[in-house]
This record gives structure tokens, C-alpha cells and sequence, in this order.
């Protein structure tokens, strides 16, 4: 399938009511769509608080992308965060992160007043987690009680119907926070033994004796999907797709593992017998050792993939698009034996990829909005699978310099059924790069694209390489955009520390930046022609949604 239909493919999926002028425009033009995009998490964005979240920064970066005809926003997982504070390593598949809950638009709901704010982190610096944690996360446990002791009416009926549509991974979720608590963070497997075993007698005595402990973390789970369904919706009437990304595995110590330990390759005591990870690569000469559980996939299937299905669709509630992280692990997976201290010792064991994506397709109805992440070494079988259910690969520019085998990677070997990225949150930024690459890969570079006048025009040579490139989507990592080098890297593998603290200056998203990338865009013919009385319709539409917000808001802080 080629790119312009899996975008059709994506938009059928949303189920989106395309009412206005601007939205019938839109659908006539996805038979030659091509979109370009920004990749930056939540978590960067210069939010009050100290860390990055779905109010107003949120709002401002995508009216910046519109302004920029950008069209996807691309986010890491939203989950709440475990060890290392990495999206990747998340205590739940299902639940959402509580320090993406916005401070600020709390107070405008009228659950928070603003001396309860003062004296938190700003809107400056990168994020340090510890202290967000420990000034931030109370805030928003304090914003849920008020909200279950003093709403009414409608949004009681939204919070209602919340719990009840989300029961099947929400009870378990918060269980886990309140018993984890109670036991000072101590992993499942050293709870008391009644609850470490996930008994239900125990549960039911826990469940009573800590209720009002339990409906904090159901309200916290309903706030945070209000507030980003309302910044959804604020970005489909901007013409923003939001791409969200899912980690294939999860981790031991999670709400997951803990509730469905039949579900992976665990002992009598509950403990790995096999864990996950890859061999040698880019990254390192040991491989890599994740550590997270495996699944017994043969049970899985057996059970119709039920708990696979759930979790898809949990996902596609959040987002338009979705990026499927180690794609490679749905053809065969990297098998570590959980003694084993590195990762060099493992085998590929084939994974029931066909069956799983065919329920899924059955499942859901139509095709499936997925984007293979398929870096790496890949085999035929793995093309192979991501051919057979239509899903683009991705390509990063930064690997095609280092060598005649990377040029897989350079866009003169794309086809439209791709995304392609300068980088991605695990890369370097492009400065950065260019400025520690080796020689080689920076003269390979050089023959491809030309002399460069000064290093800074590395920048926008590749932005401008990834633009012109015929995969259907390209996402260019914020940090690119804003010249950044090492210091604005998110993440380096197999480097335990000083990861996922990135934000953005408030001052960053500057009008010239935005001009700039547009330009470009629309030169590359991925802005998808809009006639500009239409745009002014986008720009009308978008401040609707806002002021629909500000009412809502208005009318539950009456309630309150």
C-alpha cells in the first residue's frame, strides 16, 4: 500500500466528523497527502511546574506546528513512569502519567487555588523528576479529592462513565499505586503475600479499607484523560494528527505483571525465566539487556489475544496514529536467560505476528493506523510481515553516512510507504551528531548534500533532505528545528542516567522558526494545498475549541 492510502487508512480510523469546509477539503486532498510533522514529548514542553504538560504550552506548540503546517505531532508514551523515569519502562501499559496533568488548568476548574501553586518549579530548566514528584504529584492528588467531593452534574456523568469504560485495566492500576505506596515503592513481589499474589479475598479486605485511597487514583486517571482529550480535540481542529508510540513489552514491576502474571514467562515464584533485549547493535557491543518479562505468547494466543486487543484499543483512544516500538519483537524476539548479566547470550525465538495483527485488524475493523519501528538488522520475515499489514517503516537520515549499507537510510532509496526522521529520541540531535561523528560519516555527508558554509547549515541541509524525501511522512525532532546540539539530546540507550530531562526555553518557539519549516513544507508539497479562506476557517474553528474549554471550565468551577 502506498503512503497516501495508509493515510486514508488513518484518518477512516479516527471516525472523524468532517463537518466543516475545511475538513471536506481535507479528506478530498488525501488521495495525494503528504504530511510533515515535529517529534518532542510532553515532558519537554516549558510548562509551570517543572515539567513539560497538556495545558497552556501544550496549546501554544500546536498552534506553532499550524502556523508551521505541520501536521503530526509525535509524542513518546504518555504511561506513568517506573525506573529511570523512561516512557519505556512505564508501572502500567494502560494508565496515564499524573505529572502531565496540568497546574494550571486545575486552578481554572476550580481544583486547585493558586496559593496551593506557589513556590513550584517554573517553566524554565530541564525536568528533575525527583523534585517534580515530590511537589507536583500531591497537587494533583489534593485537585482529585476536591474534584470527587465537589463536582456535579455533567462531569460526573463523564467521570462515571469513565470508571466504568476503563474498569477492566483501572481497578488493578490503582490497587497497585496505593499498595506500592503503602509499601514504599518495594516491587509486587515483596508486598505482603496475600496481595503480592494478587488474591482476591486480600484485595476485597484492601479494596475496603483504603476506598477513598483507590477513587484518588481513579479521579487522577479521569483528569488526566479529560485534559488531553480536550488537547486532542484543540489539535484535530488545528489539523494536527498526534502520533503516540507503544513500547512492545512491559515491565516487571507494573500493574500489568503483577495483575496477569499467566500472561509471561515467570516461575512458582513469580519470577523471569527469560527476559528481553537485543543483540550487539549501533548501540552497543553487548547488546542490549531491557530486562522486562516475556510473553507466553502460545497463552496469548490461545485467549484470542484478548489482553493485546484491550491494549491497542486503550491506545487508539489517546491518539490518531501509532508508532509500534521494536517492531522486530512481533517477527521474533531476542530470548535472554534471565541469569544472564548481559545480553550477548540470547536467541531469536519466533513471536505470532501474523495471528496478533490479524486479530487485531478483525477486531478493530478496517485497516490498522500503525507505524513499524523497524531500525535495526532486519530480516526478510520482518519486511515481510510489516508489507503484508501495510504499515511504513522508518528511515533516520543520521545512519545512511556510515557506510554503502546504511544507505538504506538516504533518500534516494525511500518509497512513500515510510516516515522518515533527521533523528529520533534516541539519536543524537543533529548537531550534535555532525559534530561527534566520525570523519568518514561527516564526508559522506558532504559528497551527498554539497559544501556547508558554517556547521549550523548541517541543520537544515538534512531538514530539508527529510522533507524532500517521497516517504509519505517526515518528522523532524524539535531539537533540530531549534539548532540544539548534545546538550538537547533526550535519550542515549544503555545509559542508565541523565536521560528524558530535555525541555524547551519558553522563548524557543519562535515566528522566523516556524516561517522557516513552512516554507520548506510547502516547497515539498506536504502542506497539502488549503485555499487561505479555509485557513482562516482552521484558525476560527481551533478558537472555538478553545473558548468551548473555557466554558466547560467555567461551569465546573460554578459547580465547584
Amino acid at each position: 500500500m502506498s503512503g497516501p492510502a495508509f493515510l486514508r487508512r488513518a484518518c477512516h480510523f479516527r471516525r472523524l466528523p468532517l463537518l466543516s469546509p475545511l475538513r471536506r477539503h481535507r479528506m478530498e486532498q488525501m488521495v495525494s497527502e503528504r504530511l510533515s510533522g515535529v517529534l518532542v514529548h510532553v515532558t519537554s514542553l516549558p510548562s509551570n511546574g517543572g515539567i513539560g504538560d497538556f495545558g497552556p504550552a501544550a496549546y501554544g506548540l500546536i498552534d506553532w506546528l499550524a502556523s508551521a503546517k505541520q501536521r503530526v505531532w509525535q509524542v513518546l508514551p504518555l504511561n506513568p513512569v517506573g525506573y529511570g523515569n523512561s516512557p519505556y519502562s512505564a508501572i502500567s501499559a494502560f494508565a496515564g502519567n499524573p505529572l502531565l496533568i496540568s497546574l494550571d488548568t486545575l486552578q481554572e476548574q476550580g481544583w486547585l487555588a493558586a496559593e496551593d501553586c506557589a513556590n513550584l518549579p517554573g517553566s524554565d530548566g530541564n525536568v528533575d523528576f525527583a523534585q517534580v514528584t515530590e511537589r507536583k504529584l500531591p497537587l494533583v492528588e489534593e485537585a482529585a479529592r476536591r474534584f470527587l467531593k465537589q463536582s456535579t452534574g455533567e462531569v460526573c456523568e463523564r467521570y462515571n462513565s469513565f470508571r466504568e469504560r476503563n474498569d477492566y485495566w483501572l481497578t488493578d492500576y490503582a490497587r497497585y499505586v496505593v499498595i506500592r505506596r503503602e509499601n514504599e515503592y518495594k516491587h509486587w513481589l515483596d508486598w505482603p503475600a496475600g496481595l503480592s499474589q494478587h488474591d482476591a479475598e486480600a484485595l476485597t479486605a484492601f479494596d475496603a479499607e483504603h476506598a477513598d485511597a483507590l477513587n484518588t487514583e481513579y479521579a487522577i486517571q479521569f483528569l488526566f484523560q479529560e485534559q488531553w482529550s480536550a488537547l486532542r480535540a484543540f489539535a484535530m481542529s488545528r489539523d494536527v494528527r498526534i502520533m503516540g508510540d507503544m513500547a512492545i513489552f512491559v515491565s516487571y514491576d507494573s500493574a500489568d505483571v503483577w495483575a496477569n502474571r499467566e500472561l509471561f514467562e515467570l516461575d512458582e515464584e513469580a519470577k523471569p525465566t527469560a527476559v528481553s533485549g537485543v543483540p550487539p547493535d549501533y548501540f552497543s557491543a553487548t547488546g542490549q539487556r531491557w530486562g522486562n518479562p516475556l510473553y507466553r505468547w502460545r497463552y496469548m494466543e490461545q485467549h484470542g489475544f484478548d489482553w493485546w486487543v484491550d491494549r491497542v484499543k486503550r491506545q487508539l483512544d489517546l491518539y490518531d496514529l501509532l508508532r509500534l516500538d521494536h517492531f522486530r519483537g512481533f517477527e521474533a524476539y531476542w530470548r535472554i536467560p534471565a541469569a544472564e548479566e548481559t545480553a550477548l547470550n540470547g536467541e531469536w525465538v519466533e513471536a505470532p505476528g501474523y495471528a496478533l495483527f490479524d486479530r487485531l485488524k478483525s477486531t478493530l475493523g478496517g485497516s490498522l493506523p500503525f507505524i513499524a519501528e523497524d531500525l535495526g538488522v532486519i530480516t526478510d520475515k520482518v519486511e515481510k510481515l510489516r508489507n503484508d499489514f501495510d504499515m511504513p517503516g522508518m528511515r533516520v537520515l543520521q545512519f545512511g553516512f556510515a557506510g554503502r549499507g546504511a544507505h538504506l537510510h538516504l533518500p534516494h532509496k525511500h518509497t512513500t510507504n515510510m516516515v522518515v526522521y533527521t533523528g529520533t529520541h534516541d539519536n543524537n540531535t543533529t548537531l550534535g551528531w555532525w559534530r561527534e561523528a566520525e570523519e568518514t560519516d561527516r564526508n559522506n555527508l558532504l559528497t551527498y548534500v554539497g559544501p556547508l558554509a558554517h556547521e549550523n547549515d548541517v541543520v537544515w541541509s538534512m531538514i530539508r533532505l527529510a522533507e524532500r524525501s517521497v516517504a509519505a511522512i517526515c518528522l523532524i525532532p524539535l531539537q533540530d528545528l531549534l539548532h540544539l546540539g548534545s546538550e538537547g539530546r533526550m535519550n542515549t540507550p544503555s545509559v542508565p542516567e541523565n536521560n528524558w530531562t530535555w525541555r524547551y526555553a519558553p522563548e524557543a518557539l519562535h515566528p522566523d522558526i516556524a516561517l522557516q519549516l513552512r516554507h520548506v513544507t510547502e516547497q515539498c508539497d506536504r502542506d497539502s494545498y488549503v485555499p487561505e479562506e479555509m485557513e482562516e476557517q482552521s484558525a476560527k474553528e481551533g478558537d472555538e475549541a478553545k473558548e468551548k474549554q473555557r466554558s466547560e471550565t467555567d461551569a465546573v468551577s460554578v459547580a465547584a
